[in-house]
């Protein structure tokens, strides 16, 4: 597999979806189907030995990698939904976000203590919406293997948070920005 210059096919938009952010925008890394492939196997790559049972995917982007993956692994997909779109009897994790809270939700069903789980998402910034997964995980009574991420952005501190709340899991990004 080829090595790609991701930081190419990502494209920065200024000023959304608020002024002074940057919007990094993966829909051109999707577009390629060489680059979207070697994403998925770098992301994949550090845990093909963690016996991966399930692979967790967060709204939205990380169902776009999580899929892949977890089919990548030999393992089930969990799709962690945003309030109510999920139809059956849901758990869920609430968490902050820079203008209040938020939360995601699983089928009450969709993991046990039997499953090992991989995270999965596009980004990690403050390390959140990641923390409000892995306490999924948690509630479950599933064991956390890691977490993995297209992009990281180290400045806003995500990475610390997970690994103060879940020591024992792998941490990966393939870049940072």
């Amino acid at each position: 597999m080829a090595e790609f210059a991701y930081k190419n096919l990502i494209a920065a938009i200024p000023d959304y979806p608020k002024p002074g952010v940057i919007f990094r925008d993966i829909t051109p890394l999707l577009d390629c189907e060489e680059a979207f492939r070697a994403a998925v196997v770098a992301m994949a790559e550090p845990f093909r030995q963690a016996g991966i049972t399930k692979v967790m995917g967060t709204e939205s982007r990380g169902f776009m990698f999580g899929t892949p993956i977890a089919f990548a692994l030999h393992a089930g997909f969990v799709p962690a939904r945003k309030p109510g779109k999920l139809p059956r009897q849901v758990i869920s994790q609430e968490y902050d976000l820079e203008y209040g809270t938020d939360r995601l939700e699983i089928h009450t069903d969709a993991l046990t203590p039997d499953d090992v789980v991989l995270i999965v998402d596009d980004l990690i910034a403050t390390g959140g919406t990641a923390k409000a997964s892995g306490l999924l995980v948690q509630q479950c009574g599933a064991r956390l293997a890691g977490m993995t991420f297209l992009n990281e952005l180290p400045a806003l501190g995500g990475r610390p948070v997970l690994e103060a709340a879940f020591p024992d899991a792998l941490i990966h990004a393939v870049m940072e920005f």
